[in-house]
């Protein structure tokens, strides 16, 4: 049995029980197989939650202090390499003889130290996603503008990722110039390539509708449009905006999760054109999702510990049509998927940190863990049926938020101080993750050099 897994970036889990977002394609193929409707994240965000998917490793806590130098990131917890005593999912698979893929514009797992390709016979790095260092140039200042609020100051310091991205994409001319295009082209020809190459493994991972929220022309007018309105591609950097301006915005996002759902569609019907499906296991996974303005602002951080940003989408679709149209209630999250896949191929391993979800779908399994956590920096949700507790482990109260699920599905109203014993449980099942009492310090990222392009813009620009 082939495999085939689209990881999908930012992509919110509420949005298939939202009608009015357009993504016929997601819709229908979810139909088609089994949709796991708490899955949540087991640390986050990006690269965190990919290391877990390739190993059936917690990522959190943080605990690996590994070379770092030259990634070019902010020095935030968790976000390295895979460490190399951990087998990925491509190395147990080649192992046994499967061709193995990569195809990907999500830049932070090819940086320099990363080495997320382990284990892939092929791989391809589809350029040009936000900071991506891929093209050089100086861009006159009212194309950054047009992307801040009237009368906002062009800083190219603050602005440094913004001026890359459009650095990268100037010369784009249509819908295939984008690099989720491009991502789901070079994963049709990877098929057509390895038609005849089985059993195959391949790994599609798309960086949109991650910020920059930048689709291709009509795609957000579907949802909203208003004249005098300009589109901020990075909605987190601003903030005192109109509602016509939240309302664009938001559509920015919606437009990008269209464009990525009709390029999906496109990726299986060729799966079926090549006469594939019938003999491939596909899975079609996001990392988390984000906020759009559900409590005061866009975009995702360890701050809002919320569905709308640690509830990973998760759709499996056998090739028997096992467990077709069927949903699963108990709690999923990250580090199931490599075990379960492996059981699905019938791979044999050692014991891994996650468990095998499909047999919540045959019916061998019915004890199943009854809360979840999930790290992302100094923060970690602990998720029941009746509760989600979010503390901070690196302080001694760890400034507990608790919400009655039932009372408040919509997680609005922090009742921490009438629930002190809710929080005293909470704390002790992470503490059991963690290893140790809280408070507890782990590990920083090592490295926290400052982006190329700010430290150039620094030297060139200091008064901006």
């Amino acid at each position: 049995m082939n495999l085939v897994v689209v990881c999908i970036d930012t992509l919110r889990a509420d949005l298939l029980d939202r009608p009015e977002i357009h993504m016929p394609h997601l819709r229908h193929y979810t139909s088609q197989g089994v949709r796991f409707m708490r899955a949540f994240g087991e640390a986050q965000p990006t690269v965190q939650t990919r290391r877990t998917f390739f190993t059936g490793r917690r990522s959190f806590p943080w605990r690996f202090q590994v070379d770092t130098k030259g990634l070019g990131g902010t020095g935030a917890t968790g976000w390295h390499k895979i460490p190399p005593e951990q087998p990925t999912l491509a190395e147990r698979l080649v192992d046994v003889g499967y061709a193995t893929g990569l195809i990907a514009d999500t830049y932070h797992i090819f940086k320099p130290t990363m080495n997320f390709t382990r284990g892939f016979l092929s791989w391809e790095f589809i350029r040009g996603q936000e900071s991506d260092p891929y093209r050089a140039g100086l861009l006159p200042e009212c194309l950054l503008a047009d992307h801040l609020p009237p009368g906002r100051a062009v800083e190219r310091q603050k602005h440094a990722v913004m001026h890359q991205y459009l650095l990268n994409n100037r010369d784009r001319r249509s819908e295939e110039d984008w690099t989720a295009a491009k991502v789901f082209r070079a994963a049709e020809r990877w098929l057509a390539d390895n038609r005849n190459n089985l059993p195959f493994f391949l790994w599609v991972d798309s960086f949109d509708p991650h910020e920059p929220w930048d689709p291709p022309a009509g795609y957000a007018d579907r949802y909203f449009r208003a004249d005098g309105v300009r589109d901020y591609i990075f909605p987190q950097n601003f903030e005192g905006i109109s509602d016509r301006e939240k309302a664009r915005t938001a559509a920015l996002y919606y437009g990008e999760v269209t464009f990525v759902d009709r390029l999906l569609g496109s990726l299986m019907e060729r799966l079926e054109y090549l006469g594939l499906r019938e003999e491939t296991l596909v899975v079609i996974v996001s990392d988390h999702g984000t906020e759009l303005w559900d409590d005061g602002r866009f975009g995702k951080s360890e701050a809002h510990l919320h569905p709308y940003n640690t509830q990973l989408n998760l759709v499996v679709l056998h090739p028997k049509g096992v467990g077709a149209g069927r949903t699963v209630e108990e709690f999923v999250q990250g580090h199931d998927l490599a075990p379960t896949l492996l059981s699905l191929l019938g791979v044999e391993h050692e014991p891994l940190d996650g468990a095998n979800f499909w047999d919540l779908v045959t019916g061998s399994r019915t004890a199943w863990r009854d809360h979840v956590v999930t790290g992302w920096g100094r923060r970690a949700s602990v998720r029941d049926d009746q509760y989600n507790v979010c503390l901070t482990y690196t302080t001694e109260d760890g400034a507990p938020e608790v919400y009655d699920l039932p009372l408040d599905p919509g997680e609005k109203v922090n009742v921490a101080a009438d629930r002190p014993e809710v929080v005293a449980k909470a704390k002790a099942r992470l503490e059991a993750v963690l290893g140790h009492p809280m408070p507890h310090q782990l590990l920083r990222g090592q490295d926290v050099t400052v982006q190329p392009l700010r430290r150039w813009a620094a030297a060139r620009f200091p008064s901006s």
